[in-house]
C-alpha cells in the first residue's frame, strides 16, 4: 500500500470509526487519526486493515465545514487528492475541495450499488447480519451489560456492589468485603462495566507481588480481560516501541514492590494517564500524619492523578481507625481531611444501625429510635412515613413507607457510598468447617538429619532455620540427594494413601508449601498406589494448570487428586471439592486462609473436610497446635491472625528454630486471649447499617433474577453457531454441554477474535463453565461473539440478498423490498452514548406502491417462508427490475427519516430520565451526605450536555437491503 500524510482511509475492521486521516509515517508503521470517534491507531505498513477512500466524478461529497461539492474533476499531487467542482450551497463552480478536509463523518458501501454489480450475498447471510444488529442493540441497551458474561456464580452481593459501582462515572470506593466472599470478583465486575461501557480504557492494577498471577488468571479466565503483567525485564522489552513502557498496554498489572522499590518506573507509571486504578490488599498501605509508608505514598499519587479509584480489602478497621481513615482519604482528600472530624463523624452514625435493624424487624419504633431517624432525615421526610407506620393501613403501604426510610437513611449515611463491607455472619451459606488434625510418628530417617542439620546449620538465622524445620523432607534430601525418596517411608504419605483410597468417589486437593513436594508427592501416588493425581505448581504455564484443574474437574476419568504447591494454588478456587488435605503448613496466617479458601467460599454446597496430618514432635506439631489453639485457624476464618502472629513472633520463630516448647502454652493462650480481644473490638467496630446497605437486599436480588433469565438464551445459541458457521469454524459435539470451535481452511479472515490458534472448548452453560476452568463460557458478551458480530459487519456480510417467495395469492413476478437502515451517533465510546442511542436499525418492508409493511410483516415469521436464489438467477432478477429498486429505495429512505425522529426522541427522553434522575438525586443527596463529590455532578451535567448533541446530529443510513420476488413453484 502507498500511504502519504493527509490521505483518506476507512478502517476494514472498525467501520464505526469514521474516515480516517494519515498522520504520521515511518519505515514499518503508519498512523491514524479518526477524529470523528475520537480514537487513533498504529498499523503495520506491510497489512493495515484499512481501505483508501477515493471518489469519482459525479459524487457528491461533503466537506468538513458542512457544505458539499459535485465532482467535476479530481486531481492527485503526490499520492493526495483535490476535488474539483460545483459547490451545491451557493453553485460556485470550480470550488477546489483537498481530501484532507473531507467531512470526517462520511459513510461508505451502499448495500445498492452491490445489488446492482451483481455482488449478492447468501440469503442466510442476510439473516445473519439482522439479528447480529437486533441483538447488539438489546445487548447494549440492557441495564445488566457486563454482568451477565462473566464466568462467576450468580451472587446477589457481589452483583449489587458491582452494578451500583460500576455505573458509576470514575467511581471512587473501598470494597471490604471479608476473606471468602469474592472481593476480586468485584473487582472485575467492575472493571468489566467500566471497560465495555468505555468509561474506562486505560487501567492498572497494583497488587502484592504474591497476587499478581492470580489477579491474571481471574481476569482472564473470568472476564476475557487481557492483562499484562509489568516487571523490570518487560518494561525494557517494551522500550522498543514507546519511551513510556506503560504506554504499551492498555490494561496492566505490577507489584507495589516494583513501584516502589523504582523511582523511575513508578514516575513512568504516573505519567500513565490511567482511567482506573485498582489497588489489592490495601490495608498494608500504612498511614500516619507524621509518617506515611512509602507504599503508602506511592498510591496516593496515583489516587490524584487518576479519576477512577477501587481499593480492596478484607480489613477495614483492622489495622485501626486512623490507618482505615488513611485508605479512605486516598479515595477523597477533600472529604477525608481531617482525622478527628472523621472520627466524631463516625460516632453519630452508631444509633442510626439501631434505629434500622428496628426498621428491618418490622417492630414499631420507639420515641428514642424516631428522634434518631428525624435528627438525621428532616422531619418533613420522616412524619408522613411515622403516620403510615402507625395508622391501620395494610401491611403492603407499611413495608412500602420502612422500605423508604431504610432507603433515606442508607443513602445519606456516612461512608456508604464510598465504602461497602459485607460480612459472612450477615451474608450466611457458607460450609461448615470439620477439623480432623493427625498427629503421625516421625520416622527415624528425619530425626536423624534433622539432628546432623543441627549441628552443621549454626550459622543460619532463626528465622530461616524456622522455616526450614518445618520441611523435613528436604532436609532429608539435602543429605540423601535430590533422588532419595522420602516419600516410601513418610508417615504422612502412608496416611494420606489410606485417606484417599477410603475416598474413592471424592475429589481430593492437597496444598502443599513447595513445588517440589508436589511432584514428588505425585510420583508417590502414582507409583505406590496408581491413584490417578495430576500437579498445580508456579512452574507451569497457563494453559498447563488448565489443563490440570480440567483433568482435576472431570467427573469420569478425571484425576481424583490435585496436588497443588502454594503459589501454584492462587487464584483457583476447587469448590467441586470438599476434602482438603494440608500436607504441610504455611509460616503466614494469611496462607493458611487461602489455602482454605480454595474450597471455602460462597457458592460451595457441601460441608469441608480440613485434615491437617503432622510429625509429632517437630516445628509441625508447634504451628498446628498454635494455629489450631490460639488462633482457632483451621474451623473458622481469622481476620486478625496476621496481627496474632505479629505480637508473638519472635517467640513462635524461636520455638519453631529449637523445637522447644517450654513457653508454648504461654504463647497459646496468650494468642488466644489476644485474639478475642481483637475479633470483640472488629465485632464493635462493624458498622451494621453499612452491611445492610453493603448486601443490597431485596435490589441484589432483582438483579440475580434478571441475569438469571438470560442464562439459557436458546437465541444467543443459534445465532452463534450460524456465526461460526458463516465465519467458517469446525465445530464438533463434545457432550457434557461443550463444544469444540476450531479455525478451518476456508475462513473469511485469518483468524477470528477471542479463538486461539490451535482452538477451543465452549459451553453456553453457566455452571459447566464454574466446573470447568478450561472451557470459554459464551454469553453475548464474549469477545468471539462480540468480535464476531463486528467481523459480519465490518466485512460487509450480508448487506445484499435476493430472495424468492412462493405465495399463490400474489401474483408472479411482485416484488417487495426489505430495507434496514442504522441510526448511529458517531461519539466517543467513553460519552456513554450506547446505553441510549447504540446502533438502532429500523427494518422497513416496501411493497410495489412504496407502503411499509414492516408492522404487519414480522422479519422472523417472513424469512421461514423465503427460498434462497443463486447468484446468477439473482443477478438477473435484480437488472429486470432496477428501476423499481431504485424508486423503492428512495420512497424508504422518505419513510425512515419519520423513524429516526422518533429514534432520537426515545434517546432523549432515555438519557433524560436517566441521567437528571440521577443528578437531582446526587444534587439532594450531596445536601446531606458529604461524600457526594463535585466531580461526579460535574461529569453528569457535562454528559447530558454533550450527549444532547450526539442524539440530535444522529445519522441514518441504509445498511442491508434484500429483493424479494413471488413465484409460483
Amino acid at each position: 500500500m502507498t500511504f502519504a500524510l493527509g490521505q483518506r482511509w476507512i478502517s476494514d475492521t472498525e467501520s464505526d470509526l469514521g474516515l480516517g486521516t494519515v498522520v504520521a509515517l515511518d519505515a514499518r508503521t503508519v498512523s491514524f487519526m479518526f477524529a470523528a470517534s475520537e480514537e487513533n491507531r498504529v498499523y503495520a505498513r506491510s497489512d493495515a486493515p484499512v481501505t483508501r477512500v477515493i471518489f469519482n466524478v459525479g459524487d457528491v461529497i461533503d466537506s468538513q465545514e458542512g457544505w458539499t461539492l459535485l465532482v467535476e474533476e479530481v486531481q492527485e499531487d503526490q499520492g493526495v487528492l483535490t476535488y474539483i467542482g460545483t459547490r451545491q450551497d451557493t453553485e460556485e463552480q470550480g470550488v477546489m475541495l483537498r481530501e484532507i478536509f473531507l467531512s470526517h463523518q462520511i459513510r461508505f458501501n451502499k448495500p445498492q450499488d452491490k445489488l446492482f454489480a451483481g455482488q449478492i450475498d447468501r440469503m442466510d447471510n442476510f439473516v445473519l447480519r439482522y439479528r447480529a444488529l437486533s441483538n447488539q442493540y438489546e445487548q447494549h441497551r440492557s441495564p445488566m451489560r457486563g454482568l451477565c458474561g462473566m464466568r462467576a456464580g450468580l451472587i446477589p452481593h457481589q452483583l449489587f456492589i458491582a452494578h451500583e459501582v460500576g455505573r458509576r462515572y470514575a467511581p471512587r470506593v473501598l470494597l471490604a468485603d471479608e476473606v471468602g466472599l469474592g472481593k476480586t470478583i468485584e473487582a472485575g465486575m467492575i472493571i468489566h462495566q467500566q471497560v465495555l461501557s468505555g468509561r474506562a480504557q486505560r487501567v492498572l492494577i497494583v497488587v502484592p507481588e504474591t497476587l499478581q498471577h492470580q489477579w491474571l488468571v481471574e481476569m482472564m479466565r473470568r472476564f476475557n480481560l487481557h492483562f499484562s503483567i509489568f516487571d523490570e525485564e518487560r518494561c525494557i522489552e517494551a522500550y522498543a516501541e514507546a519511551d513510556n513502557p506503560f504506554d504499551t498496554q492498555q490494561l496492566v498489572l505490577c507489584s507495589l514492590d516494583f513501584l516502589r522499590k523504582t523511582r523511575k518506573r513508578f514516575e513512568q507509571a504516573l505519567e500513565g494517564e490511567w482511567d482506573l486504578l485498582v489497588v489489592d490488599e490495601a490495608h498494608h498501605l500504612e498511614w500516619s500524619q507524621d509518617n506515611p509508608s512509602r507504599q503508602y505514598q506511592v498510591i496516593e499519587a496515583l489516587a490524584e492523578k487518576t479519576p477512577g479509584v477501587l481499593l480492596l480489602t478484607a480489613t477495614p478497621e483492622q489495622l485501626g481507625r486512623e490507618s482505615h481513615f488513611a485508605r479512605l482519604r486516598l479515595l477523597d482528600s477533600d472529604r477525608f481531611f481531617d482525622y478527628e472530624s472523621f472520627v466524631k463523624e463516625e460516632e453519630q452514625y452508631a444509633p442510626v444501625a439501631d434505629a434500622v435493624t428496628a426498621l428491618f424487624s418490622g417492630e414499631a419504633l420507639s420515641n428514642e429510635a424516631k428522634n434518631q431517624i428525624t435528627e438525621l432525615l428532616s422531619e418533613q421526610d420522616v412524619e408522613p412515613l411515622f403516620k403510615v407506620l402507625e395508622s391501620n393501613t395494610s401491611d403492603e403501604e407499611k413495608a412500602t413507607a420502612r422500605q423508604e426510610l431504610i432507603d433515606n437513611l442508607m443513602d445519606r449515611h456516612g461512608t456508604g457510598r464510598v465504602l461497602f463491607r459485607n460480612t459472612r455472619a450477615a451474608i450466611k451459606g457458607f460450609p461448615k468447617r470439620n477439623v480432623n488434625l493427625v498427629p503421625m510418628p516421625i520416622p527415624q530417617q528425619y530425626t536423624t538429619s534433622m539432628r546432623v542439620s543441627g549441628m552443621i546449620g549454626g550459622k543460619m538465622s532463626p528465622e530461616a532455620r524456622a522455616m526450614k524445620m518445618l520441611y523435613p523432607e528436604e532436609i532429608f534430601q539435602e543429605f540423601e540427594g535430590e533422588d532419595s525418596s522420602w516419600w516410601q517411608f513418610d508417615s504422612r504419605v502412608n496416611w494420606l494413601i489410606e485417606k484417599i483410597t477410603a475416598k474413592r468417589s471424592e475429589k481430593v486437593l492437597v496444598i502443599a508449601s513447595r513445588a517440589s513436594t508436589a511432584l514428588q508427592l505425585e510420583q508417590a501416588l502414582r507409583e505406590r498406589e496408581g491413584i490417578r493425581a495430576t500437579v498445580f505448581h508456579e512452574g507451569m504455564s497457563i494453559l498447563e494448570r488448565d489443563k490440570a484443574a480440567a483433568y482435576f474437574a472431570q467427573e469420569e476419568g478425571g484425576a481424583q487428586v490435585l496436588i497443588c504447591s502454594e503459589i501454584g494454588s492462587e487464584g483457583r478456587n476447587f469448590q467441586f471439592a470438599n476434602q482438603l488435605v494440608m500436607f504441610d503448613l504455611p509460616f503466614n496466617p494469611d496462607l493458611l486462609e487461602q489455602r482454605i479458601g480454595r474450597l471455602d467460599r460462597i457458592g460451595q454446597k457441601r460441608d469441608i473436610d480440613v485434615h491437617v496430618p503432622y510429625l509429632e514432635n517437630t516445628s509441625q506439631a508447634i504451628l498446628a497446635r498454635w494455629f489450631n489453639e490460639g488462633l482457632n485457624a483451621f474451623a473458622e476464618t481469622c481476620p486478625t491472625g496476621r496481627m496474632v502472629y505479629d505480637r508473638y513472633e519472635e517467640s513462635i520463630i524461636n520455638m519453631l528454630a529449637s523445637g522447644d516448647t517450654t513457653e508454648l502454652d504461654e504463647v497459646i493462650e496468650g494468642s488466644r486471649h489476644y485474639n478475642q480481644e481483637l475479633k470483640h473490638e472488629l465485632e464493635q467496630g462493624r458498622d451494621r447499617l453499612l452491611e445492610m446497605h453493603s448486601n443490597g437486599g431485596e435490589a441484589a436480588q432483582q438483579i440475580v433474577e434478571k441475569i438469571a433469565a438470560t442464562d439459557g438464551d436458546t437465541n444467543l445459541v443459534t445465532f452463534a453457531l450460524s456465526l461460526f458457521d458463516t465465519i467458517g469454524l469446525n465445530q464438533d459435539d463434545k457432550g457434557e454441554n461443550a463444544l469444540v470451535v476450531t479455525p478451518s481452511e476456508h475462513m473469511m479472515v485469518p483468524s477470528y477474535p477471542g479463538l486461539p490458534y490451535e482452538g477451543a472448548t465452549i459451553t453456553f452453560d453457566r455452571d459447566t463453565a464454574l466446573s470447568r476452568e478450561d472451557m470459554n463460557f459464551i454469553s453475548w458478551e464474549h469477545p468471539m461473539i462480540q468480535g464476531g458480530i463486528d467481523l459480519v459487519m465490518s466485512e460487509g456480510v450480508g448487506t445484499c440478498a435476493v430472495s424468492l417467495l412462493k405465495n399463490k395469492a400474489l401474483p408472479v413476478g411482485t416484488i417487495l423490498l426489505e430495507l434496514v437502515y442504522v441510526v448511529d451517533a458517531q461519539a466517543p465510546k467513553q460519552s456513554g452514548i450506547s446505553r441510549f442511542l447504540p446502533p438502532t436499525p429500523i427494518r422497513l418492508m416496501m411493497d410495489a406502491r412504496g407502503n411499509d409493511l414492516s408492522s404487519q410483516v414480522e422479519f422472523e415469521g417472513f424469512n421461514r417462508q423465503l427460498s434462497p436464489v443463486n447468484r446468477h438467477l439473482g443477478s438477473k432478477l435484480v437488472t429486470s427490475v432496477q428501476a423499481d429498486v431504485h424508486r423503492l429505495i428512495e420512497a424508504g429512505n422518505e419513510a425512515v427519516e419519520e423513524k429516526v425522529v422518533a429514534v432520537r426522541e426515545q434517546a432523549h427522553k432515555a438519557m433524560y430520565a436517566s441521567l437528571n434522575g440521577e443528578l437531582e438525586r446526587l444534587q439532594a443527596l450531596k445536601a446531606v451526605n458529604p461524600n457526594i463529590r463535585d466531580e461526579e455532578i460535574e461529569s453528569i451535567e457535562a454528559q447530558i450536555k454533550e450527549l444532547d448533541g450526539y442524539i440530535a446530529t444522529a445519522q441514518v443510513q441504509l445498511d442491508s437491503l434484500r429483493l424479494i420476488v413471488v413465484s409460483h413453484n
